[in-house]
């Protein structure tokens, strides 16, 4: 079995900064792409940002230059610094991972089970 566990959400005041960890454990061989998402209530869960495990990275237009994902494969954990946030930022942050758990197998996709950001001053 996998997990993904996020960590690091919480309440902070518009112009601050929170940075999100999802370490993923279980029966893991390997993983490819690790990505973050966010849902705000009434609206659909979209991409945040991703990160390839060669490192190439793919960011939604809302949060360039202010969000960096990056992430430990010795770890197998990903991280989002997440800076400058505004009210429009609040959300449930779900973290999902590219994961296979033997050489053979093809990958699954996995994800966390959220962590609330909330932008409020």
């Amino acid at each position: 079995q996998v997990q993904l566990v996020e960590s690091g959400g919480g309440l902070v005041q518009p112009g601050g900064s929170l940075r999100l960890s999802c370490v993923a454990s279980g029966s893991i061989f390997s993983i490819n792409a690790m990505g973050w998402y966010r849902q705000a209530p009434g609206k659909q869960r979209e991409l945040v940002a991703a990160i390839f495990r060669g490192g190439s990275t793919n960011y939604a237009d809302s949060v360039k230059g202010r969000f960096t994902i990056s992430r430990d494969n010795a770890k197998n954990t990903v991280y989002l610094q997440m800076n400058s946030l505004k009210p429009e930022d609040t959300a449930v942050y779900y973290c999902n991972a590219d994961i296979r758990y033997n050489p053979v197998s093809g990958y699954l996709h996995y994800w966390g089970q959220g962590t609330q950001v909330t932008v409020s001053s």
